[in-house]
């Protein structure tokens, strides 16, 4: 007997450009799983910067068409047959998918499905992978850095800037951060920062260097958000020794080179999409961990259905004030 074929929810690109070419279509086909390989019913999924530059054209073109998206969580209907850790039923969440995340389902390799523990809700689930191994590797892995180390995470109420305050509370670190409201300001606190800057205010800059815990030595490591605004002030309050970590970035900066030679300072450029087999394990055995004992919590932001992508997607790149991760609910 033939199988009947199925059809879902998803979100198409036919063509690159602005948010518009994102469309929502009713009869795409339900993808099935090759051998290693899981299938998975989207509950939650999570929105990226990166998907925005891929939408518009400007980094890693995919085949057309395509879906975008692959921070998905939800449970698993179909395992290929090779699949030995998953089965029909589990929570789960990706790190990457294969047909992509803005659908109601979605394929994905074994090895980028983990489990979801029964402490976190699905939206949550969406919002651990890029905010979250984002934080460890240019945490711990980029920036070498050790506890009692001054960190400052320059822009940090939004799903990775959170991430990177709770990864960093957790490791030790002295935390400050950024944010642009009152309600960022008093989130950071919340979740793990010890002081939380205004950095609307013009003199933001100067008070992080001259505060009590820089001990006028200045900040050991700045997790970037934004370097294309940032990066040139963020060289004059390092310490010696210090290092910028480049998250984030939307454009071009002038900086002056001798404001690292002073101080033997690095500029560090991280691409999570750069991280070995061996790093991805490690990453999330370090996540697990803090899964386990309760300070991985995600903080879920603005929350969109699926047929408002577009405005997702002008949100995130335009609105300022970030407040947790932004995720589509299905």
């Amino acid at each position: 007997m033939a199988s009947v074929e199925r059809f879902m929810r998803a979100i198409r690109v036919s063509e690159f450009g602005k948010p518009e070419v994102m469309k929502l279509l009713t009869d795409v086909p339900v993808p099935s799983p090759k051998d290693d390989q899981v299938l998975i019913r989207v509950h939650a999924c999570g929105i990226n910067p990166l998907e925005t530059y891929i939408r518009a054209g400007v980094m890693m073109k995919p085949k057309l068409p395509y879906t975008p998206g692959t921070d998905a969580s939800g449970v698993v209907e179909e395992v290929g047959k090779d699949v030995k850790t998953f089965k029909k039923g589990d929570r789960v969440f990706t790190r990457d998918t294969i047909t992509g995340a803005y659908a109601e389902y979605t394929v994905a390799s074994e090895d980028t499905v983990y489990h979801l523990p029964e402490q976190l809700n699905f939206k949550q689930g969406a919002a651990i992978s890029i905010p979250y191994f984002t934080a460890y590797r240019a945490l711990c892995t980029f920036a070498r850095g050790k506890p009692g180390d001054l960190v400052l995470v320059h822009g940090a109420s939004g799903g990775t800037g959170i991430a990177c305050c709770q990864v960093a509370r957790a490791y030790g670190f002295k935390v400050f951060g950024t944010a642009s409201t009152t309600e960022g300001l008093n989130l950071i606190q919340k979740n793990g920062a010890h002081k939380a800057f205004n950095h609307k205010e013009k003199d933001y800059m100067e008070k992080i260097q001259v505060s009590e815990a820089a001990g006028g030595e200045g900040v050991n490591i700045i997790l970037e958000m934004l370097a294309n605004v940032n990066l040139s002030n963020d060289l004059k309050i390092l310490s010696y020794g210090g290092r910028v970590i480049v998250i984030g970035s939307r454009g071009t900066v002038e900086i002056n080179p001798k404001d690292t030679l002073y101080k033997d300072s690095s500029i560090i450029g991280m691409g999570l999409y750069n991280a070995t087999k061996d790093d991805w394990k490690e990453m999330a055995a370090a996540l697990y961990g803090g899964m386990e004992s309760g300070w991985l919590k995600p903080l879920i932001g603005p929350e969109y259905p699926l047929e408002k992508a577009p405005q997702a997607h002008e949100d995130i790149i335009d609105k300022s004030g970030a407040t947790g991760k932004m995720v589509f609910v299905l």
